[in-house]
Parts: C-alpha cells; sequence; structure tokens
C-alpha cells in the first residue's frame, strides 16, 4: 500500500516522455506499505508479516523503517531439554526492527524495478507446549540481518499494481548461534494501492479503470 503525500518541490525539467529509466515523480512523497514476505525455515515455506513506512524522492530513492514478527511458529530442529514429557510440541518465533532503503534504477509510470536493501535486529526464542496444556519459553537471543533483494511492480491501472520480488535474508546471532535455519531465501508478492492517485482520479471525476496517465506521451 502505498500513501503518498504533496508535493514538496517540483523539478526544473523533466526527462523525455520516451526515457524509461526515469520514473518522473517531481516531488517527495510519504510511503506505506504492508510487507508480506515468505521464506524457508527449517524445510517449512512461513510467511512473515511486516508494515514499513518512509519517505521517497523523486521516484529514485526510499528509505524508512518496518517491524516483521513470523506469522506463525515452526517447529525446531533443536533437541528437547532433558526431562520433557512426551508429546510436548516446540516452536521457534522471531521478530524484527529493519531500516531499509531502495533504489529504483529503472522504470516509468506503469512499471519499475527496483533493489531494495534491509538492515535490521530483532530476537528469536522457542516456545513449549506440554501435553497438560502448559506452555513455556526460552529467553529471546539477540540476532542482526541483512536483506538485500530485488524487486518490480506493474500498474494495472493508475491507482493499483501488483508486484514480486526475490532476495536473501542473511542472520548473525549475538551469542550462541541459532540451531535453526534463520538464514535463506526470500520472496513475496504484493497488491499495491497508490492512494495519492487514487483520490487525485476520485477529485477530477475521472474513469477509475481508465490508462489515463500511463500511456506514453506523444
Amino acid at each position: 500500500m502505498l500513501l503518498t503525500a504533496a508535493p514538496a518541490a517540483a523539478v526544473a525539467s523533466a526527462p523525455p516522455a520516451d526515457d524509461s529509466s526515469f520514473v518522473r515523480q517531481a516531488h517527495r512523497r510519504i510511503v506505506f506499505q504492508l510487507d508480506q514476505r515468505f521464506s524457508i525455515l527449517n524445510g517449512k515455506i512461513v510467511g512473515i508479516n511486516g508494515v514499513k513506512g518512509g519517505v521517497e524522492w523523486r521516484g529514485r530513492w526510499r528509505a524508512g523503517v518496518g517491524v516483521y514478527r513470523l506469522s506463525g511458529g515452526v517447529p525446531t530442529r533443536i533437541a528437547q531439554p532433558e526431562g520433557t514429557p512426551p508429546g510436548t510440541r516446540d516452536e521457534v518465533r522471531f521478530r524484527y526492527l529493519a531500516g531499509y532503503g531502495e533504489y529504483v534504477f529503472i522504470g516509468n509510470p506503469r512499471w519499475e524495478l527496483s533493489t531494495p536493501l534491509q538492515l535490521g535486529a530483532g530476537s528469536y526464542y522457542t516456545k513449549y507446549y506440554f501435553p497438560d496444556g502448559g506452555v513455556r519459553r526460552t529467553k529471546s537471543q539477540v540476532l542482526f540481518l541483512l536483506e538485500p533483494s530485488v524487486g518490480a511492480h506493474y500498474r494495472i491501472f493508475r491507482w493499483i499494481g501488483v508486484g514480486a520480488g526475490v532476495g536473501y535474508r542473511q542472520v548473525w546471532a549475538a551469542g550462541k548461534q541459532p540451531e535453526d535455519e534463520m538464514s535463506g531465501i526470500i520472496f513475496f508478492g504484493r497488491v499495491k494501492l497508490f492512494l495519492g492517485d487514487l483520490i487525485k482520479v476520485a477529485r477530477g471525476h475521472e474513469r477509475l479503470f481508465s490508462q489515463h496517465g500511463l500511456k506514453p506521451e506523444k
């Protein structure tokens, strides 16, 4: 989801209309996005729920912060402590806060290709569910992570688009290294709502499903 603010400054000159290396945004704007990611953890595909917000400069640079958490627990690969009752279920969980930067290196009003990079810190722990209904969790351990990726999106209409991307998450721990596979490939699919453009369409009484503003200028 993308939320736009009012223009801050106009660009002195616009690039040629047929030059797809420019995104042609003449101002700064606030961006906000629900960021649903997927990864492989202990051989299982898991979801990582996130939300992030920041600022975009002239359609080229984006920077901000995001917060993420594993959508559900994943069975661990760690041996259960001695004396654990038979039938005990254990799950690893993690969450983290990340700063991100993103550079759009090619694109136009219809589509773009960018290189997001996230650097964050968080924690992980193991949770035990005992047969008698009891629950216990281990002490949280600090982890650090780096997530480079490549992403793209395509606008179906002026106010909505679809996107996808792929990257890699590298994790380090401040103390004991986790036995679970925290590092791994990440991939995502997105539906992006450009709220600022939707408001402009509504205020201008334009056709909701038109291609206005997306086709190359003649």
